[in-house]
């Protein structure tokens, strides 16, 4: 177990990489090789045996009725989106804050992002923003049951929360907003496979809050494909159908078409590796916490560290920080040898394909601040208790010149 040790001097390593995948899958090479020969040896590569027990598996684990397994998580969103029948003309409630694929996937279809912003604390999306935005902006018209926003004369139908750096969002005040204005919510939960908030007194897991829920199979995801691939989970029987259609181009059986629908099946070999993965998830999320725990009670003097909500249990997927001497810390670290990653650079809203959207500097200053101060240090099993005090030595030496 991972303990405070003494700040005696520690031999400097050759470099500390931000995610190293190569130990990891050290300890379960045999167990992979073994379960990809089979994948070989049965001659069924996609949609076979291995994905429908995955997604049994993965449905069962979230508390959810179904899973779909998909290509990416990316092509998640898409396939929500469309199956919840959101396109062109409809306007989706998000985050500025967060990988560009979660904007890019509503744009994809037709439809268009709303940016609210975030709590700078969690570096989630803001409930009372959200209800701030819908109160200010949108009202209901007897064609249509959501609301409509008064200044582009789109339909508002759906929220996505964006689960960041494995904590979830507040979803309470999310889904009371979502009922209250009759709107869908797809949870982005990419980064944080297995995460848990109380919920009306009982824990309940990312994914499973909404009309839906998606996550990436990303290999630097806490739960990681040697690839790509991604799930989608629901309790919507008629929407998982849906979704089982779009995903393999529409077919309700073979060769015969209800819907267009794309590629986007997850591969049986990854659904293999996954399934060798999810034996170990629990035991790396744990290492992953004492990991956070050592960064947390070391810098919290020196740095904004990451907060997280008392009725919240995350998977620790990126440990953050924030500090306005960011990027010279970056720099420090990486004369250093240790490297670090920018979680995000530049928010959404600002970034040259939404220009036409016509946000600006100071739309979303929590977010815009967070883009300017926030720096992820190495979480990951395998990295030991050397290799962390040497980051906290490397950065107190740094922030107390």
């Amino acid at each position: 177990m991972i303990g405070l040790k003494n700040k005696s001097k520690i031999k400097r390593p050759i470099v500390i990489p931000f995610v190293d995948l190569i130990s990891q899958h050290k300890l379960i090479k045999k167990e992979i090789e073994i379960a990809i020969q089979k994948v070989i040896d049965s001659g069924k590569f996609t949609l076979g045996p291995r994905v429908v027990k995955l997604e049994k598996k993965v449905a069962r684990y979230c508390g959810t009725k179904y899973a779909i397994g998909v290509a990416s998580g990316t092509d998640a969103l898409i396939l929500c989106l469309e199956g919840l029948g959101i396109g062109l003309g409809d306007e989706v409630i998000t985050t500025p804050y967060t990988f560009f694929a979660t904007a890019e996937a509503i744009s994809l279809t037709g439809a268009v992002p709303v940016f609210v912003d975030i709590d700078e604390q969690t570096f989630n999306i803001d409930p009372v923003r959200i209800a701030e935005f819908l109160r200010k902006n949108c009202y209901y018209s007897v064609k249509s049951k959501f609301p409509i926003n008064r200044m582009t004369k789109a339909t508002v139908k759906a929220i996505i929360p964006v689960h960041l750096f494995g904590q979830c969002a507040e979803m309470a005040p999310i889904i009371e907003i979502a009922e209250s204005y009759n709107l869908f919510i797809i949870e982005d939960a990419a980064q944080s496979f297995g995460s848990c908030q109380l919920l009306n007194n009982r824990w309940q897991k990312a994914g499973s809050f909404g009309k839906a829920g998606i996550f990436s199979f990303y290999p630097t995801k806490n739960l990681g494909a040697l690839g790509d691939g991604g799930i989608i989970v629901t309790s919507d029987s008629k929407l998982a159908t849906k979704l089982q259609r779009l995903r393999n181009h529409g077919q309700y059986a073979e060769n015969y078409h209800l819907d267009f629908g794309w590629t986007s099946r997850l591969d049986e070999i990854q659904a293999a590796i996954l399934l060798v993965k999810m034996k170990y998830l629990e035991k790396w999320n744990r290492a992953r916490k004492r990991i956070w725990d050592f960064y947390t009670q070391r810098l919290n003097k020196l740095v904004i560290t990451p907060k997280i909500l008392a009725n919240n249990q995350p998977v620790f997927s990126q440990y953050v920080i924030r500090t306005r001497e960011r990027d010279q810390l970056k720099n420090c670290l990486a004369k250093n040898g240790i490297e670090t990653k920018i979680y995000y650079p530049l928010p959404l809203h600002l970034q040259q394909a939404y220009k036409k959207l016509h946000y600006k500097h100071g739309d979303f200053p929590n977010a815009e601040r967070c883009a300017k101060e926030s720096l992820a240090l190495p979480i990951y099993p395998g990295l030991n208790i050397d290799q962390i005090e040497y980051i906290c030595q490397t950065i107190e030496k740094f922030l107390k010149c």
